[in-house]
């Protein structure tokens, strides 16, 4: 094992460091990360102006270089003779823990080809602080942002609602009122926190069943980090639009296969849409 920082020498090892920052109130950043940053003589970030609030608040003088999703191939070459060079270098995102939905993979692929050192700093990251809160299963799984594409959407979380625990996802505010429809397709029975602008002087979180969630009047400002909370049940219940459709299709359709292809698609039970069908061809 690689001790950080040399006693003899008083330094740190050189190589690549992995710096978590605050992911608002900028009070929560750790002394180990103001001293990593301090004696790094080069800071790898996503955005200059975002990271040098930081940087001034805490008088810090390493140099930042912009280091997004966008060039952080081409910085590959550049950073890994900087490091080859006897330098040390930090990695940090605008937000939170680096790498975690943020660029710096690619970087850290690179520095293991290369044997680079890589030191994790950990800290502040809006996944585990989502969590700390949300009073739902200390099991978890982390999704990311959702994708752009309805197809791989509608994929994706149909196969998340056969996990059994807390998921977290971050939504960007323009997509938030687009995903509230699917999440109550797909994670009907369950509950859900939404949280925004965590630890800043107007967080705020929402907390409510997902078959309530409403859409929102006024577009959030900032990403939202959202949890939705583990099947209690295993079994869900019909919600208004899986009824919707039963009455759509149930004239040209038999019961059976409406029972075997509103099971298939959630796990409802089969006897509740077996019950329910019987119940609108009554009315009919």
């Amino acid at each position: 094992m690689i001790p950080l920082l040399d006693k003899k020498k008083n330094k740190l090892n050189l190589g690549l460091y992995i710096v978590s920052t605050p992911i608002g109130n900028l009070n929560d950043v750790t002394l180990r990360a103001l001293d990593i940053l301090n004696n790094s003589e080069y800071t790898l970030c996503e955005d200059t102006r975002i990271s040098r609030k930081l940087f001034d608040k805490y008088k810090i003088k390493s140099k930042l270089i912009s280091n997004h999703k966008f060039n952080e191939k081409k910085n590959l070459n550049k950073i890994i003779g900087i490091l080859n060079s006897g330098k040390i270098v930090s990695l940090i995102s605008d937000a939170g823990t680096p790498t975690i939905s943020d660029p710096g993979t690619i970087l850290i692929n690179e520095c293991l080809k290369n044997n680079i050192s890589i030191f994790p700093v950990p800290g502040p990251s809006a996944v585990s602080t989502a969590v700390s809160v949300s009073g739902f299963s200390q099991k978890y799984f982390f999704y990311g942002f959702l994708p752009k594409k309805m197809k791989d959407l509608k994929n994706d979380l149909k196969n998340l609602s056969n996990i059994n625990c807390s998921i977290v996802f971050f939504v960007s505010p323009n997509k938030i009122n687009n995903s509230i429809e699917y999440f109550k397709t797909f994670f009907s029975g369950r509950k859900i926190l939404i949280c925004r602008e965590m630890t800043k002087f107007f967080e705020e979180y929402t907390r409510t069943d997902v078959d309530k969630l409403k859409n929102f009047e006024k577009i959030p400002k900032g990403e939202l980090t959202i949890v939705i909370s583990e099947n209690t049940n295993n079994l869900v219940t019909l919600n208004e639009k899986d009824k919707k459709k039963i009455k759509r299709i149930i004239k040209t359709s038999t019961v059976k296969d409406i029972v075997e292809l509103i099971t298939k698609e959630k796990k409802i039970s089969k006897k509740e849409v077996y019950n329910y069908c019987l119940s609108i061809k009554n009315e009919i």
